[in-house]
């Protein structure tokens, strides 16, 4: 096994020597994107509605449905509050709404989870944000925008960029060497930058560490976050508490960026499963589908869940629900995305 892994880091070495010009040559064509926005060469529009932006540096895993999801049920009670997706893999085009009725197929598998997790909030599907958020602003008073953080052509009041601790932007290199969509410096967009999937008990000069690594700016702030795993798993009709697995013979099913924190939390639980890992966003083929059929039980993410429930039969399939905990001063996030919400700017040395 170790022979194996040794073997796996030398040909990732020599295929990223072999990638690192094409880097450059993308990191020229993104710094001048940026740089044209940062000048007013390319237009940047602001609108009048609070814009709470979610996104990151590097590509996926970094939990932003998540975050989308805290930052709902902070606001839901205060604000008519509306999500505006992209809608990545879905098959229509343009602008749609999202109702309960939507298929993945449609409007993208988060949209639609937020839709029916919130079903009295707005839940909206376009690539062209700025169309997006024009159809939008008359009708709600707070639009989050789910990985927008590189669409420069809207301008948000707040930015939070989130990176994952297992792979912090800062130790990546841009694609298709690494993994990083922009340079590192476009992190100074952020108003904050949120650390997630931390391990519980991460210890404070380590998080002093990472912030020094972040290299923030006078007005950014870093938080530290963990996931929080439910002690039920949900099915379609069924809820069983996550002790059920324990004498099961199950099938974990993940479509995600990084199912490493989940394996190891049901490990951690001495749960023994099979998995099929698939990639992020993953469509099932109908083989798969046929496949997957052939369990007895399934365990999944929500999103997945999404994407399983209307085209397999199993009748037991479940989702295990996480959420997002801070680690360390979330009175102060919380007071700055309120101040978001009601449309107060930060100031550049605000100190939170």
């Amino acid at each position: 096994m170790v022979k194996i892994k040794k073997y796996i880091f030398v040909v990732m070495n020599k295929l990223r020597k072999i990638l690192f010009p094409f880097s450059i040559a993308y990191d020229g064509v993104t710094s001048i994107r940026n740089w044209l926005f940062n000048n007013n060469y390319l237009k940047s529009t602001k609108f009048d509605i609070p814009l709470i932006c979610v996104g990151n540096l590097n590509m996926g895993g970094t939990g932003k449905s998540p975050m989308i999801e805290y930052l709902i049920h902070l606001l839901k009670d205060d604000y008519k509050v509306a999500v505006l997706s992209r809608g990545y893999k879905r098959k229509s085009k343009g602008f749609q709404l999202v109702d309960l009725n939507n298929k993945v197929e449609e409007v993208g598998d988060e949209p639609l989870q937020f839709k029916l997790k919130f079903p009295d909030i707005v839940v909206a599907v376009d690539a062209n944000r700025r169309r997006g958020i024009e159809k939008l602003k008359d009708v709600v008073e707070v639009i989050l925008l789910d990985d927008a953080f590189q669409h420069r052509k809207v301008q948000p009041l707040f930015s939070i960029l989130l990176t994952s601790y297992s792979d912090l932007y800062f130790n990546d290199l841009i694609l298709p060497a690494g993994n990083l969509r922009e340079s590192k410096s476009g992190a100074a967009r952020a108003n904050c930058v949120v650390v997630t999937k931390c391990p519980e008990n991460l210890s404070y000069s380590k998080q002093q560490q990472i912030q020094f690594d972040l290299k923030l700016k006078p007005h950014q702030h870093a938080y530290f976050s963990s996931i929080s795993y439910a002690s039920l798993i949900q099915g379609v009709e069924k809820v069983k508490h996550l002790e059920y697995l324990e004498e099961k013979e199950f099938v974990l099913v993940t479509g995600i960026a990084n199912p490493s924190p989940l394996v190891n939390y049901l490990k951690s639980l001495n749960l023994s499963f099979k998995h099929y890992n698939y990639s992020d966003h993953h469509n099932f083929t109908g083989q798969e589908l046929v496949q997957l059929d052939q369990e007895k039980c399934i365990l999944t993410t929500e999103k997945d869940f999404m994407r399983l429930k209307n085209n397999i039969k199993v009748a037991e399939l479940y989702y295990l629900p996480i959420s997002v905990s801070f680690l360390n001063k979330e009175e102060g996030f919380i007071e700055r995305i309120q101040n978001a919400a009601a449309g107060i700017p930060e100031e550049e040395n605000v100190d939170f």
